[in-house]
């Protein structure tokens, strides 16, 4: 194997949506893929290879890392992109178990990850490291704070990194999608505390993201942005994904607080829903 043309990927997620994409993108562009899966999906017909991994489990993380550096010597890029979210509820619907549920995938998976594949970058002076976030990592998504919060975390983290580690050879950066057509929406899971105060809001945002969804971006345009950062020459700390995020990430910056709260709130039909009556 060349190195110099050919660099070894890890993809975590890599089974479908986004972390499948993003597998067989690279793979195409030259680079040696691993993806990987919570259940341990074969190969099959696939042109990477699969490995099973639990980013929740140290053991598991480590024997991923592990099997990838004993067969290839080295790891030039980690693709953070396992990850999953609970369906449209307000913020104390979650229990405090399912929040940290979340957050131990879609947060403390990328810090296990990162700790595992760290090192060996910084014994080969180089490495590159991309986290799947989100819009909702720069913006708010009501009735989805949990999630959001997880997506907030990620951006603070990955900055910080970036940071602590550029002067090594290694450089993070985040992709920031906005709604992308995977079963990720279809696996949602419910909050496991309903109240029926939230019962209308619900029903609600449901119908709402589903309409969404029908327009929303296939995986391959997130999978393009993941390629050119892997091989940007300079790469850059955020990119967004897809015309919406592209949209979304420049009126959160430079539009008024209060327009983008309001046009918030419009798109998704929140001041729309009746106040409860008080007895």
């Amino acid at each position: 194997m060349n190195k110099k043309s050919i660099g070894v990927a890890l993809v975590t997620g890599a089974s479908s949506g986004i972390g499948e994409a993003t597998a067989l993108r690279l793979t195409a562009a030259g680079y040696k893929v691993y993806g990987t899966s919570r259940r341990g999906a074969q190969t099959g017909q696939r042109s990477f290879e699969m490995l099973p991994l639990d980013v929740t489990n140290d053991v598991s993380v480590e024997a991923a890392v592990s099997e990838v550096i004993r067969r290839e010597g080295y790891i030039d890029l980690l693709v953070n992109n396992a990850g999953f979210g609970v369906a449209p509820a307000g913020a104390e619907e979650s229990s405090i178990e399912q929040s940290q549920s979340v957050f131990d995938t879609n947060f403390f998976g990328i810090v296990r990850m990162t700790r595992a594949v760290t090192p060996h970058m910084r014994r080969q002076g180089s490495g590159r490291i991309i986290n799947i976030g989100s819009v909702l990592g720069v913006l708010p998504m009501p009735y989805m704070a949990i999630y959001a919060a997880s997506k907030h975390a990620i951006e603070g983290y990955s900055e910080s990194l970036d940071h602590e580690l550029r002067t090594r050879g290694i450089r993070v950066s985040v992709i920031e999608p906005a709604y992308t057509k995977t079963k990720f929406d279809a696996n949602l899971l419910a909050a496991d505390s309903k109240l029926e105060e939230y019962h209308e809001v619900r029903a609600v945002l449901d119908k709402v993201l589903k309409k969404v969804m029908t327009i929303a971006d296939e995986p391959e345009v997130v999978a393009d942005v993941v390629l050119k950062a892997a091989s940007a020459a300079r790469p850059k700390l955020r990119y967004t994904a897809g015309g919406l995020a592209n949209r979304l990430s420049l009126l959160r910056r430079f539009a008024p607080a209060r327009m983008v709260d309001a046009g918030l709130r419009k798109d998704l039909r929140l001041d729309s829903i009746q106040k409860p009556q008080i007895s």
